[in-house]
């Protein structure tokens, strides 16, 4: 059977730094469409889909034609080092990961072409059994394929129906609304039209979903006109100026009876911080009546500390400690009130804020609206806090005002889709009354196509509109209701104006919807379906997908918040979908004890099974010809334990949700054969500050299993590990993946040779763990990497062990000399030859910042590999790529070689010391080498000036 690419080795590298990069693309992105948690990359799918498919071009079963059709490729930055076919490919695959491709029809279609030349003409059908946001369906769709996607959960149905299902029904069709229709029909020659047109993106050929795109951002506008109609009034100005938010702070009754204040609970009183625009509040205390009100200060200072903190919180009219206990209890008791603190305005220069005034905090006073949900929030869920306070239905989620706007629009969107059917009517779209669920084509269907992305609009809206939000005063702007998948509790909110021209406003989330059909959509058909991933029926198709994490998410009780808010709009058209009242939670694969009544083990045992039953689906679906790729996201938090085994002493982290994973495909008769890791998130986010923060999810390979597959014992386990496993990590280390995620890919050539056996047998009889295999694996990788010490000289030998123990802090002359005996060397000769510093009974290895800027390799009597990996990471942190491929050119080959693999395994020594800066360095030499090699390379062939006769 012929190995696909992803079996054998990725561009890795490049792949992670797109996926990263992605993270910083807003307009046009899908997940600015509709807010889904742990969305993949779409780089990163398009990777992974095209390598699943794809041949090694290196392998000699490859297909010849594809073969030929690598060699075609373009060179890229790399093949000149290493011109292979499968270079070539990499370099291909650099490209086509890039946000740009995402609508570059010369790559995508060559990468198309690729797949059928791979495949014999024939590329198969894709499935995503577990959709949730769409990127690996929206992908499988651009790269060619007839894309299928199933959910279990209605908004993640209903976010993939609008992303690969609803565009390709109606694409090429020009808009049906009144304003776009007679533009199309007053130009005829696009050249003139976009030269007239102005103010909208007019293109009169209308090609995929453009038509679609322009009826959504004319029906959005419709939609503010008539909600400004309605409650306008509600958004008063201030100052002559367009309020952009009104920043409040929850009270209760102070428990002092001295007291009795209705005091605030804010955890901030700055409102920016920007440099030159510093403002703040001032809360002042009437010492008679105890009311407090708030003055606003703009210019150079701070405003004081917040009055809530971890511990509880603290009255400010009288500096009573207040505890949590309390504050919850007046919550439950309905006796938590809110008080505006500051207003922030749109001005000509930037925003404005302004101290509360009595009109503006008695306008946002208005009725509950009859109509606004009244459904219960989860008494327990993970990442829900509010309950605690007293919110306990979605409703409470949301100041009165907000209710009233979310109502208001999400009514408009039931009188949208009525004005669009006439609109498409009189445009001349026949309509035979079949609705858009039945496979409708006509007016009404695409009324009802129109008014989804309406309706996600409203959700965009809810995630700003809600007494979740908060004030950002380093950006001044709106923060989201979902900054991370959780609902906590915020004592400082503040309240958007959706009509104002800022963070949140509801034309902002019409805009930003509209861009990403314009750009996505119009694929080839789609298919989506809502239903049991335990339970879907048989069909021949790939398989790429991305499973519930074990307990970190709660998918199910986390998109309530926008279900609510969806289903009163959209339950005429997609009844089938919103036919319950709140997202179906009991069959939802997630191990949470909460609806186990506490019990962790039953948890895990229901996670288990359903994953079991899931990929035992999948099994029998996926062709034989294609590997299975399954998505794992890291948990931060990994348990420590120790293995009984003499050999296995040490402890290890181990993730119990990772473990679940692995025993769920190897259970239902998959054999893993690769593991590669995907850091999707950017190096500068607050976690990875000052950090070495690693993969974030890793992509597993499978192929089931062969049911006659053989019984093994433990040693043998073993004897194939170290026999296989070295071969595996000089491919991935030839492929030049960053050490920083060679641990975490050695894994799948180790669980490759695990899996292949139908049970692992310890010598008592009973079946070796996942857990184990595990440890065994990292223990042999420690092994392959050690052993490549033997190739290194004496005084390299010395440095890493010293290294090891001491890193680049000082140590004693006696070890040293012990330690350089044993090495048959000397402290004198390593301090002549550069490695280190000896004095007063110390002796401390130089680090790359203290070593000499002119070192020449020729002119060293004594060239050691650890002097020139510590002096090509000096280069590339001073002259770049550039300045390391200069030196890289006067190394000998074999030291140059050596210098790499040196790096490799000075950096795991610091990934299990923590030495996070060091770690960086050595990670960033191996992936920095191929372009410091092409340098180096073009040194060496480019003629000097002596051989030209200059």
């Amino acid at each position: 059977m012929r190995k696909k690419l992803i079996e054998v080795a990725l561009p890795l590298e490049a792949i992670n730094e797109a996926s990263a990069r992605e993270k910083s693309i807003r307009h046009g992105h899908p997940s600015t469409l509709h807010l889904w948690w742990s969305r993949k990359p779409l780089a990163t799918c398009r990777a992974v889909i095209f390598a699943s498919l794809v041949d090694d071009p290196d392998d000699p079963d490859a297909r010849p034609e594809f073969v030929a059709a690598c060699r075609r490729l373009r060179r890229g930055k790399n093949a000149a080092v290493n011109d292979t076919p499968r270079q070539r490919l990499f370099d291909f695959i650099e490209e086509l990961v890039q946000w740009e491709s995402t609508t570059n029809a010369t790559i995508l279609e060559q990468a198309r072409e690729l797949i059928r030349i791979a495949t014999g003409g024939n590329p198969p059908p894709l499935l995503d059994p577990f959709a949730g946001g769409g990127s690996i369906p929206l992908e499988a769709q651009r790269l060619g394929l007839e894309a299928h996607a199933s959910d279990l959960n209605p908004v993640a149905v209903m976010i993939n129906k609008a992303l690969i299902e609803i565009p390709p029904k109606f694409a090429n069709r020009p808009p049906v609304n009144p304003q776009d229709r007679v533009r199309s029909n007053r130009f005829s020659d696009l050249k003139t039209a976009k030269a007239v047109t102005t103010n909208l993106p007019l293109d009169i050929e209308w090609q995929g979903a453009a038509g679609l795109a322009a009826d959504v951002r004319y029906y959005g506008a419709w939609m503010r006109e008539r909600a400004w109609e309605r409650i306008g009034h509600l958004y008063p100005k201030c100052s002559g100026e367009t309020v952009i938010a009104w920043l409040w702070a929850r009270t209760v009754k102070c428990p002092n009876p001295a007291c009795g204040a209705q005091m605030p609970l804010a955890n901030k009183f700055d409102l920016s911080k920007k440099k030159g625009r510093k403002a703040w509040i001032e809360p002042q205390v009437d010492p008679q009546t105890r009311q407090i009100s708030y003055v606003v200060h703009q210019g150079e200072g701070v405003g004081p500390e917040g009055t809530v903190n971890r511990k509880g919180a603290t009255c400010i009219a009288c500096g009573t400690p207040v505890a949590f206990d309390y504050i919850r209890a007046e919550g439950k008791a309905k006796r938590m009130g809110a008080q505006l603190m500051a207003i922030v305005t749109e001005g000509k220069n930037g925003r404005n804020y302004h101290a509360p005034t009595s009109e503006h905090e008695q306008i946002a006073r208005v009725d509950i609206p009859d109509d606004a949900p009244d459904t219960d929030l989860p008494e327990q869920a993970l990442g829900f806090r509010v309950q605690l306070y007293g919110m306990t239905k979605h409703r409470d989620l949301f100041t009165p005002r907000q209710l009233v706007a979310l109502t208001t629009f999400s009514d408009l969107v039931n009188e949208a889709r009525e004005q669009i059917g006439q609109d498409a009517r009189q445009a001349g779209i026949s309509d035979n009354d079949m609705p858009l669920r039945e496979g409708g084509t006509g007016a009404k269907a695409y009324a009802e196509a129109v008014s989804v992305y309406l309706a996600f609009a409203v959700d965009k809206s809810a995630d700003y509109w809600s007494g979740i939000c908060s004030w950002h005063n380093s950006g001044e702007k709106m923060r989201n209701t979902f900054g991370r998948q959780a609902i906590p509790m915020i004592w400082d909110y503040a309240e958007a104006n959706p009509f104002s021209d800022s963070t949140g406003n509801w034309s902002a989330n019409i805009n930003w919807i509209w861009k990403v059909i314009e750009i996505n959509g119009g694929h080839i058909p789609g298919q989506v379906w809502q239903q049991d991933v335990t339970k879907f029926a048989s069909q021949y198709a790939v398989i790429s997908t991305d499973p519930p994490y074990y307990d970190n998410i709660g998918y199910a009780d986390l998109s309530d918040f926008f279900y609510v808010w969806l289903r009163p709009s959209l339950r005429e058209s997609f009844s089938n979908i919103f036919s319950t009242m709140l997202v179906p939670k009991e069959p939802e694969l997630v191990a949470t004890p909460y609806r186990f009544n506490g019990n962790k083990k039953k948890a895990n045992e229901y996670f288990e099974t359903g994953l079991m039953k899931a990929f035992s689906n999948m099994r029998h679906i996926i062709p034989l010809e294609y590997p299975l790729t399954v998505y794992y996201a890291f948990k931060q938090s990994e348990v420590a334990v120790e293995d009984e085994k003499e050999d296995l002493i040490q402890q290890k982290p181990v993730s119990t949700g990772w473990e679940t994973m692995l025993n769920g495909l190897i259970e239902s008769g998959f054999s893993i054969v690769g593991t590669w890791p995907m850091r999707t998130e950017l190096s500068n986010r607050p976690v990875a500050s000052g950090t070495n923060a690693l993969a974030s999810s890793i992509v597993l390979v499978c192929r089931p299993r062969p049911e006659n597959a053989p019984l093994c014992a433990r040693r043998e386990f073993l004897n194939a590990l170290r026999q296989e496993l070295p071969k595996a990590l000089r491919e991935m280390q030839s492929g030049n993946i960053a050490p920083v995620d060679l641990a975490q890919a050695s894994i799948g050539p180790g669980m490759a040779v695990y899996s292949r056996y139908s049970k692992v047998l310890e010598p008592d009889g009973n079946r070796l763990s996942v857990r184990t295999a595990l440890q065994l694996i990292n223990q042999e990788l420690d092994a392959y990497l050690a052993e490549q010490e033997g190739e290194l000289d004496g005084d390299s030998r010395f440095a890493l062990a010293w290294f090891e123990q001491f890193g680049f802090k000082e140590g004693a002359f006696g070890q040293a000399d012990v330690l350089a005996r044993a090495k048959n060397t000397s402290v004198e000769g390593l301090a002549q030859a550069g490695l280190l510093k000896s004095g007063a009974g110390k002796v401390q290895l130089l680090p790359w910042k203290s070593l000499p800027e002119d070192w020449q390799p020729a002119a060293e009597a004594r060239l050691t590999i650890w002097q020139a990996a510590h002096q090509l990471i000096k280069r590339f942190h001073i002259q770049g790529e550039q300045g390391a491929g200069e030196l890289l050119a006067q190394l000998p080959p074999e030291v140059a070689a050596e210098a790499r693999q040196l790096a490799y395994r000075l950096y795991t020594i610091c990934e299990r010391k923590g030495w996070a800066d060091h770690a960086r360095d050595y990670n960033a030499l191996v992936i920095s080498w191929n372009a410091s090699q092409e340098h180096a390379q073009k040194l060496k062939t480019e003629p000097k000036q002596e051989e030209l006769g200059l």
